[in-house]
């Protein structure tokens, strides 16, 4: 009946104190993966490491987590989400203790593969756990409070392991992990309906492998790139080989599988396939721009890791404001309005940053950071409520590790294409400045020209410095720029959704509702 209240899929004693503890774990998962990053030069001394050692500590923690992220539906489904969760928590948070208590190179690199593997059931889970608690027209809603910990935590990392570096110790980076992942392991036990009987599903072994060497080559390919000079390297050529072959087989073999690892019946749900496209295009994007901030205020700027931090913060206070709002229009705004302001804000932050200049003071960042953290806040509740507001209430343990997977994927793509994008702007645009470094220049007549001198080999340094200064602010503002078009070229696609993908006040859409016309 029209206007009728549906009834969550999943009835909870406390769902207030449930939605809690599972923003704990989601948040604690989200935040390790970029609390660490900052505080990697101080594990490098205090390991003994190189710089390419120690990337291993952010690789092996990816390459981790991307694999046992689809796995995660199908542990769910047969263990039921209770138990598969209580563990994550458990795991992640002993595994972050070792860390924490690391004394060699390969004692962290074993752990952080370990904290990955077990930090990747947590956020899908949490989020089919949270669908499934509310009803079908709060969806926007919850996908708001579940997104604040998601989008907000990867913000406020580089600021708060900056912070605990400077005055604790990089170790304690890991260490405030325990709290949370106590509170999250107490409050899931306490709050969180058991009796989910698993389904006697079979595991698809084959399927599972194919996809795990697909996934781990990619994300290698991906993280080692820039250092190898891409297909040049014969490494990133086997990788990129062994990830395009076996993700082909992967896909031929589960449309033959009796039992495959994942259901291809989720692209049949045409709200999840459109989902998934704008979640990959939305990652991209916003994955990129957030990894190029910290390198341009610290590199260029003179900014310190915490005082980068500090400038990029409102952006997380943005997003959150954002999503409460959304909370609020969800059932009385169509979503594709929605989606249309958030790719707008988007659009507008990039427009901002594409006119940063070396000159300027950090107004220009703190503005374009809050319109990029509302354009966020805009964004993901809306797209996951169009995304999983049709799906199978049976399908939404794979289908949240799929959604997830995509996203981290599409980040790490929108990273590593705009990172070499970067450095090959960089050379070129350091070609033709240098070009115009001539005895006549209108530099060399300001009194500070003694310090620029051609004829000695200290001047000709300084020159080569401030060259490679402006190059890289140049390289900035080109790739902010792409970002600024990709973006805009988004807009027009959001309003071929239909609006019946709206997530309506007091009434559930129909089953059979398709995103697309």
């Amino acid at each position: 009946m029209a206007g009728a209240v549906s009834k969550p899929n999943l009835e909870v004693p406390n769902k207030g104190l449930l939605t809690v503890s599972l923003m704990l774990a989601t948040t604690m998962q989200m935040l390790d993966t970029t609390i660490a990053n900052v505080a990697l030069p101080h594990m490098q001394g205090s390991l003994s490491a190189s710089q390419d050692q120690i990337a291993w500590v952010l690789t092996s923690y990816i390459v981790a987590a991307a694999i046992a992220t689809p796995l995660s539906g199908w542990m769910g489904d047969r263990f039921g989400r209770k138990a598969v969760v209580q563990v994550a928590v458990a795991g992640f948070t002993l595994a972050s203790a070792l860390c924490g208590m690391a004394s060699t190179l390969p004692e962290i690199v074993v752990f952080r593969f370990i904290q990955g593997l077990f930090g990747a059931a947590l956020i899908p889970l949490s989020q089919s756990i949270m669908l499934d608690i509310n009803p079908r027209e709060k969806v926007g809603q919850a996908m708001a409070i579940w997104g604040a910990g998601i989008m907000v935590a990867p913000i406020l990392g580089p600021t708060l392991g900056g912070w605990i570096t400077d005055n604790y110790s990089w170790r304690w980076v890991f260490y405030i992990n325990l709290p949370f992942g106590l509170l999250s392991f107490l409050g899931t036990q306490a709050f969180m309906p058991g009796g989910e009987h698993g389904r006697n599903r079979p595991f698809d072994f084959i399927g599972f492998g194919l996809l795990s060497v697909a996934i781990a080559s990619l994300q290698l390919m991906l993280d080692r790139g820039q250092e190898k000079d891409w297909f040049d390297s014969t490494e990133i050529q086997l990788e990129a080989a062994v990830a395009l072959c076996s993700f082909w087989v992967f896909c031929v073999y589960v449309t033959m599988a009796k039992h495959p690892f994942l259901q291809p019946a989720l692209l049949k749900d045409r709200n999840f396939a459109s989902g998934l496209v704008f979640m990959t295009i939305l990652g991209t994007i916003l994955m990129s721009t957030m990894a190029l901030l910290p390198p341009l205020l610290q590199g260029l700027m003179q900014y310190s890791a915490l005082g980068a931090g500090w400038v990029m913060m409102p952006r997380g206070a943005a997003t959150m404001i954002a999503m409460i709002v959304v909370g609020r229009l969800t059932g009385k705004v169509d979503s594709r309005l929605m989606l249309f302001i958030g790719f707008g804000c988007m659009a507008l932050a990039q427009w901002q940053m594409a006119s940063y200049s070396l000159l300027m003071d950090n107004r220009l960042i703190i503005t374009s950071s809050i319109l990029q953290g509302w354009g966020m806040g805009f964004i993901f509740p809306p797209l996951t409520a169009i995304g999983f507001v049709t799906l199978s209430p049976a399908l939404r343990n794979e289908g949240t590790a799929v959604f997830n997977l995509v996203r981290n994927v599409a980040g790490s793509i929108g990273i590593s294409f705009a990172e070499t994008f970067l450095v090959q702007k960089m050379q070129i645009s350091h070609a033709d400045l240098a070009t115009h470094v001539t005895p006549f220049a209108d530099a060399f007549r300001t009194p500070t020209a003694h310090l620029w001198n051609l004829h000695s080999t200290t001047g000709l340094a300084a020159i080569n410095g401030e060259v490679t200064r402006q190059a890289s602010m140049v390289a900035y503002i080109d790739v902010f720029k792409l970002m600024l078009l990709m973006t805009v070229a988004c807009l027009p696609f959001i309003f071929l959704l239909r609006k019946g993908a709206a997530i309506p006040g007091g009434a559930a859409p129909p089953r059979h509702a398709a995103a697309l016309d």
